[in-house]
């Protein structure tokens, strides 16, 4: 699981109040690229979480998840990425962020943005979506069957860039009128995800965390009611749900407890739960047609401090953005700090 990608560190890392988060929850591009590098190396393949199971019936008319096997290329290892929050959060405005899906000329998904002196950028390696795009044209054996990620989106923001969201308090017309128009523009972004093998997620609306117990049934209901309108109308049905945070509904253990939340979930046409972990993991639920996952997260806090979790996919060492990552200190998870870092790093 990655979050969106910091294209210009200076901006991101420049000592304000988002530089600790930043440093935390992503990665910057010098360290996604590598990371992709690495991955297609070890002769890991893209696959669709969709695709990794199939609801069946079993049984006197019981329905319930079950592994599917895929047809690999031979010595391809599958996997699955999902990115989370690629919504270009206003606050993300001016922080080193990429700020909108647009399309080329050529109708390739680009990102549009500011660079640190504001001049207005179009890229396709300054951001997540993109990246990956370009590193699966230049490697189509990354990718079984053309798979991209799973985009995890909310809606209280709008989607790609595009301020699709409404308002609790209601709207004017003049908001309503551009509100419609961002919907138009993001249609054709939308599609063109679609086409070229990206597929999506429901992440809330709000971002809500699950485990809080302010949440009820009713107001994950209300969220969800809310997520179909201004997200799910736009991108169409999904099977996945993706907790915020990784935080997990009725007490926290959706693999041995079915709790009200995870019911209603569950009745609304979701089968596969995402929530983070210290391993890959997935099972199928014994009492309910669905499938539990714990994602690893990619990002600066298991950059420097989990190296060993990640070996089987990228070493954190030789990915490790050295030059420009806030000095907080690294030790990759590993008794003693690094001494063999690049000359003139901080330690």
């Amino acid at each position: 699981m990655f979050h969106m990608i910091i294209a210009y560190p200076e901006l991101a890392f420049d000592g304000d109040d988002y530089q600790s988060s930043f440093d935390a929850m992503t990665v910057t591009v010098s360290e996604f690229n590598k990371i992709l590098e690495s991955l297609y190396e070890n002769d890991y393949i893209l696959v669709n979480l969709n695709t990794v199971w199939t609801e069946r019936t079993v049984g006197q008319n019981r329905r319930r998840m079950e592994h599917n096997t895929l047809r690999l290329p031979k010595g391809k290892k599958p996997l699955v990425i999902s990115i989370d929050d690629p919504c270009y959060y206003e606050n993300y405005t001016g922080q080193g962020f990429m700020e909108k899906l647009v399309l080329t000329d050529t109708g390739e998904i680009a990102a549009f943005g500011h660079d640190p002196d504001g001049h207005q950028v179009i890229s396709r390696e300054l951001d997540i979506i993109p990246a990956l795009d370009k590193f699966v044209k230049e490697h189509p054996d990354f990718s079984f069957n053309g798979a991209k990620a799973c985009l995890s989106l909310t809606g209280y923001e709008g989607i790609f860039g595009y301020r699709t969201n409404t308002y609790s308090t209601g709207m004017t017309p003049e908001q309503e009128a551009f509100r419609a128009s961002e919907i138009e523009a993001v249609k054709p972004i939308i599609e063109q995800l679609i086409e070229t093998g990206w597929y999506f997620g429901c992440h809330t609306w709000g971002h809500i965390n699950l485990s809080n117990r302010k949440y009820d049934a009713d107001a994950v209901k209300r969220d969800l009611d809310r997520w179909y309108r201004d997200v799910g109308d736009l991108v169409g049905n999904t099977v996945i749900y993706l907790y915020p945070n990784g935080a997990k509904p009725d007490g926290g253990d959706d693999w041995h407890k079915t709790g009200d939340m995870f019911k209603f979930l569950q009745s609304e046409g979701f089968r596969i739960f995402c929530s983070m972990g210290s391993e890959s993991f997935a099972t199928e639920k014994a009492d309910i047609s669905a499938v539990i996952c714990d994602r690893l997260h990619a990002d600066g806090t298991t950059l420097r401090n989990y190296r060993d979790r990640y070996l089987h996919l990228y070493d954190a060492k030789e990915v490790f953005d050295y030059e420009n990552r806030p000095d907080y200190g690294y030790d990759f998870g590993e008794d003693e700090p690094e001494t063999d870092a690049p000359a003139g790093t901080a330690q």
